[in-house]
């Protein structure tokens, strides 16, 4: 398959849980252009709207209207997250500030991912929690009065950190946290510098204050960049030609598989570069290219561990072998990430294990064939699906419609980018 032509992938589904949830504080009417249609960002709207912000509907290309009341209000019912992580835990920060009760569930896989790294800091605040299925949900959060918080995290997760900065927002109160490994994505620290707070980064410890306020806004919400990943992927292995992805978020905390995947041998150039909300924009223009194994340490991990499906799919087609260091954090995702990777490369003619918390990759060049099993994970499905383009290659996917999850439309994307030599 040649690649060609520039496409645009959907808006970035971290910035658009941010967005959602810091307009539903505000008082008045925000807009949010370019927000993501996809099933998580709906279960952040669902459970918005049941604390009392009025949400427009959310369709692909629409502006969504958010009407805030400046603070949320004590729901109806149980919040039903769906499959979103990011929902849960950083809601679960928002409402530990908030002086009422919430009870809080999920799908089967995310009532499975753990809790606890969340609910034990916010617990050091005072709020307080009824864990209702072990160290997962369903759960019921009372917040309330919190005391500031000093907390060096135990593992690098931007849904951790941004539970806790929120946490500081609702309740008024200082909150410093550092993280072990790395630096995981901070689009809820330039938000908040966007309303005015004091969010500064030293020695390691990011330290937010109060001093903001969170006013009604409008925005228009970069390209996904874990999105845009799998189509630059596609990209790399084709046989030809060249693709455009146009606005696309390119936050430094984000561009972690960019800097991989260059290291391994891949072409890709940036161009139009600009800024919104404190995030950094630009096109990606990817060739395809000749990869070679690589080595991606320990600190690398949190800027690029939503891509890691990716990396190891396109890591099976260089030349040499790939590892993983240390990327234990896969196996709390939507699936066990870790083993379902391993499992399905090897599934496909590839050879992959895990070793510890260490994922190592054979290259080859063999035709991959054989049925994926996504465990229902998006970042699964679409990993595989993209090896899938391979000349000759026989990959199934047992579960494509999971995509919807972060990327609505990705099956018809994948097949608009490329046409066959010759044609």
């Amino acid at each position: 398959m040649n690649v060609a032509g520039t496409v645009r992938v959907p808006g970035d589904k971290s910035i658009t849980h941010r967005a959602l949830l810091l307009a539903a504080l505000a008082r008045g009417s925000s807009r949010i252009g370019g927000a993501l249609a996809s099933l998580d960002s709906q279960s952040t709207a669902r459970v918005l709207r049941q604390l009392g912000a009025e949400v427009s509907p959310l369709r692909e290309g629409s502006v969504v209207t958010v009407r805030g009341k400046g603070r949320l209000r004590a729901p109806m019912g149980v919040l039903d997250c769906g499959n979103s992580g990011t929902t849960t835990r950083l809601l679960l920060g928002l409402l530990a500030g908030h002086n009422f009760s919430a009870t809080l569930t999920g799908d089967a896989s995310l009532r499975r991912r753990p809790m606890r790294r969340v609910t034990e800091p916010l617990s050091r605040m005072g709020a307080r929690f009824i864990e209702l299925g072990g160290d997962g949900l369903p759960l019921t959060v009372r917040g309330g009065r919190l005391t500031p918080l000093r907390y060096a995290m135990p593992v690098s997760s931007a849904q951790i950190k941004s539970a806790l900065l929120l946490a500081g927002l609702a309740a008024g109160v200082p909150v410093e946290v550092r993280e072990p490994h790395g630096r995981s994505r901070d689009h809820t620290e330039r938000m908040l510098r966007a309303f005015g707070y004091p969010v500064a980064d030293e020695g390691g410890w990011i330290r937010f204050d109060v001093g903001g306020k969170i006013e009604r806004f409008e925005m228009q919400v970069p390209g996904d960049p874990s999105s845009a990943a799998f189509l630059a992927g596609a990209a790399i292995l084709a046989e030809g030609g060249e693709l455009g992805i146009a606005g696309v978020n390119l936050n430094p905390t984000r561009t972690g598989f960019l800097t991989v995947l260059e290291r391994m041998g891949a072409r890709i150039r940036e161009q139009g570069a600009t800024e919104h909300f404190g995030e950094p924009i630009a096109d990606l223009l990817v060739q395809p290219a000749t990869l070679h194994g690589t080595e991606v340490l320990p600190e690398e991990v949190p800027g690029l561990i939503d891509e890691i499906p990716l990396l190891a799919v396109l890591a099976s087609r260089a030349e040499g072998g790939t590892v993983f260091r240390e990327v234990a954090e896969l196996r709390v995702k939507e699936s066990d990430r870790l083993a379902l990777i391993a499992r399905n490369l090897r599934a496909v003619g590839a050879r992959a294990e895990v070793q510890g918390d260490d994922l190592h990759v054979e290259g080859g060049h063999g035709t991959p064939a054989g049925l994926v099993h996504s465990g229902g994970d998006h970042r699964v499905a679409m990993a595989f699906a993209v090896l899938g383009i391979v000349d000759g290659a026989r990959v199934r996917v047992d579960d494509m419609a999971c995509a919807a999850v972060s990327f609505p439309g990705f099956p018809e994307a994948l097949r608009a980018i490329g046409r066959r030599p010759g044609r």
